[in-house]
């Protein structure tokens, strides 16, 4: 068995020809650029972009596979240089069922499978080009086509107070949209973490992940997982989500829920943090956004967790790090290789040869979480203070 890092939430902003795939990501978020950051300087084993539905992504992905880049894995996945692609797809569900949209994530084996996926969402939604795209089917529905063509469906950052299971789509219950037997993990997003969540009962059956949602390629593995696996593949990294045969998830790594733009309640009109209620009491608006915290005090249940769960280390990216700069990145990856390896691997010491002392410091509080944080909410970040 060998250890590997995976971030399995990656968007697509632009195809090589200038189409835009998802509107809301950096135009240099293309497919090539990804496969090359997440390889060589970022560290990352294991990526699922989640964007492979789109039919010049596919193009693009065949391209390289002609080309001799990129080579089909026997238990899937498709290899570029040091990490394994899992082509995936993030829908939006809002059946009779929902309250709200849901994201969810899907993911395939082979483009084979993605190919014959993206041909069937064609008929159940308006654009197959752009991410993230409504589909007018059931959850329930969706999950069948994801199981006939043996793939992964995984509901996205679920408590994230738009478009996301728990924070729109459900009053109390997953099983009012989903079939809780066709969900292979479930994806916690920014504001939330292992130990905020693990009172939740119906949530107890299934693997937690943590990744990126990444709309830029610096936001690359700022949110990741270490697996235990044979090989980084498919079916290894099903097996790990369903923790059979010793394959697992050994570590989740992501930001201090507090870091996260939904932790707290805040009103949209004036930005002042509200504890209880629907209304602002600084200026009487009721554009007021729940906090993904409280969200998640309204679904616990239980008083202590049953399952005994991977330890959940919070960790900031570097480029969220007062002081660290492209620069500063670039010139730590020249001297160490990868993010990764700054982040797990270099000691104190090795940083101070490469950058200030002062910044060095502050990247070994970052990654072993000790750094002071100012919660954020209502759609802002929170910030490192200094």
């Amino acid at each position: 068995m060998q250890n590997y890092y995976a971030d399995l939430h990656i968007h697509i902003g632009r195809t090589e020809s200038g189409r835009a795939v998802k509107i809301t990501g950096s135009r240099n978020l293309t497919l090539k650029n990804i496969l090359h950051t997440a390889s060589s300087q970022k560290g990352l084993d294991i990526i699922g972009i989640i964007d492979c539905h789109s039919p010049e992504v596919i193009e693009e992905i065949e391209e390289l596979m002609n080309e001799g880049r990129m080579e089909l894995l026997p238990e899937g996945g498709l290899r570029f240089e040091k990490t394994t692609l899992i082509p995936g797809s993030e829908i939006e569900i809002y059946d009779e069922s929902c309250k709200g949209p849901v994201h969810v994530l899907a993911f395939f084996p082979t483009l084979e499978l993605m190919k014959e996926f993206s041909g069937w969402m064609r008929s159940v939604i308006k654009n197959i080009h752009l991410s993230s795209q409504r589909i007018y089917c059931s959850g329930r529905q969706l999950q069948g086509k994801v199981k006939e063509l043996g793939g992964l469906f995984i509901p996205a950052h679920v408590f994230t107070p738009f478009k996301s299971l728990y924070g729109k789509g459900v009053e109390k219950s997953l099983t009012e949209v989903l079939d809780p037997e066709k969900i292979d993990a479930i994806e916690l997003g920014l504001s939330s973490d292992t130990y905020m969540v693990q009172g939740i009962s119906e949530l107890e059956k299934y693997t937690f992940v943590t990744n990126s949602d990444a709309h830029s390629l610096g936001k690359l593995a700022r949110e990741y997982q270490k697996v235990e696996l044979q090989q980084p593949t498919f079916h290894e990294l099903a097996l790990a989500l369903q923790e059979k045969e010793e394959r697992k998830i050994l570590t989740n790594y992501g930001l201090n829920p507090l870091l996260g733009k939904y932790y707290s309640t805040v009103c949209q009109d004036c930005g002042e943090r509200v504890k209880t209620g629907g209304t602002c009491p600084k200026c009487g608006s009721r554009h007021v956004v729940k906090g993904v915290s409280v969200r998640i005090q309204e679904l616990t249940d239980l008083k202590e967790p049953m399952r005994k769960r991977p330890p959940y280390i919070h960790q900031v990216p570097l480029d969220f790090i007062p002081g660290v700069g492209k620069k500063t990145i670039q010139r730590l990856i020249e001297a160490f290789g990868t993010e990764m390896a700054i982040l797990h691997e270099v000691s104190l010491e090795q940083l101070e040869e490469v950058v200030s002392a002062k910044i060095a410091k502050t990247i070994d509080l970052a990654r072993k979480g000790q750094l002071t944080i100012e919660m954020g909410g209502g759609g802002v970040y929170g910030k490192i203070i200094e």
